[in-house]
């Protein structure tokens, strides 16, 4: 594995990227380039920085200092007018969702269409009826996000980042409260935008079988530091005690002292 590698004509390029938030150092030097139509997954613990990274690649949070390229061109010193031309050439995939509850499916899909662009209503209709029938959710239009399950919430926050036809797409914690079957529709869905969109692909994951299945590279956070970076079988191998832990779910002894710690405190 390789740490911080460069590659020739990245679509996207971190530079010595720093960020603190008051004491805490989040990022800390981060030298990552990003090859077009790839998928590059980021896993490590919590608190390691990894959707901090993701808001740096869309200037959602701008570095203390370091620099962010997109196609060759600085953008984290843009200002925020000149970023929306920027910004709409990437879907970001939150957390949680984010849906709008008081909308419609369909108006939540449509809502970056009404927002950044100047489409009529056949357009927008298509645009919705399209990325509802990628993500297997044809017909749903009318439904509002509170009758629907929490994987298909998903897959409509999925419709609704991809409705511009983004060149990247910016995924953070996509399985996170699925269970294993749902899970794996998602990870379908990664594939099936790369093959079908050509998109490039950034994902922050604490699940290492979607890791495993749709990257095609791995980068390792701890400490706000690049550890590891490599393709899939690299992690699978791995004999660095750090990526193990984490790739095998397995708690150093100082995580477990806390339980000693808090189990002494109760028997006195």
């Amino acid at each position: 594995m390789s740490n911080g590698d460069t590659y020739d004509g990245a679509i996207i390029e971190l530079r010595g990227v720093h960020k603190r938030f008051g004491s805490l150092q989040v990022l800390d030097g981060i030298d990552l380039a990003l090859t077009r139509g790839q998928t590059t997954v980021v896993i490590g613990e919590s608190g390691t920085g990894k959707s901090v990274l993701l808001k740096h690649i869309v200037v959602l949070l701008r570095p203390d200092s370091g620099q962010v390229y997109f196609h060759g061109r600085r953008v984290d010193d843009q200002s925020e007018a000149a970023l929306v031309a920027v910004r709409r050439r990437f879907g970001f995939l939150f957390q949680l969702s984010a849906l709008f509850d008081s909308m419609t499916v369909a108006e939540n899909i449509a809502f970056p269409l009404t927002e950044h662009g100047d489409y009529s209503e056949t357009e927008i209709a298509r645009t919705v009826a399209e990325k509802l029938h990628l993500v297997g959710l044809d017909g749903l239009e009318s439904r509002r996000p509170g009758e629907l399950s929490g994987g298909q919430k998903k897959r409509v926050a999925l419709a609704r980042a991809i409705a511009l036809n983004p060149e990247v797409v910016l995924y953070d914690e996509p399985t996170t409260g699925l269970d294993p079957v749902r899970a794996d529709v998602i990870n379908e869905l990664i594939l099936r935008l790369k093959r079908n969109l050509d998109v490039t692909a950034v994902v922050v994951t604490h699940d290492m079988t979607s890791a495993y299945k749709v990257a095609d590279r791995i980068v390792m956070l701890q400490d706000g530091k690049i550890i590891a970076d490599g393709p899939p079988e690299s992690f699978k191998t791995s004999t660095d005690p750090r990526v193990r832990r984490f790739v095998d779910g397995r708690a150093s002894r100082e995580d477990l002292s806390v339980l000693d710690v808090q189990s002494n405190a109760s028997d006195a």
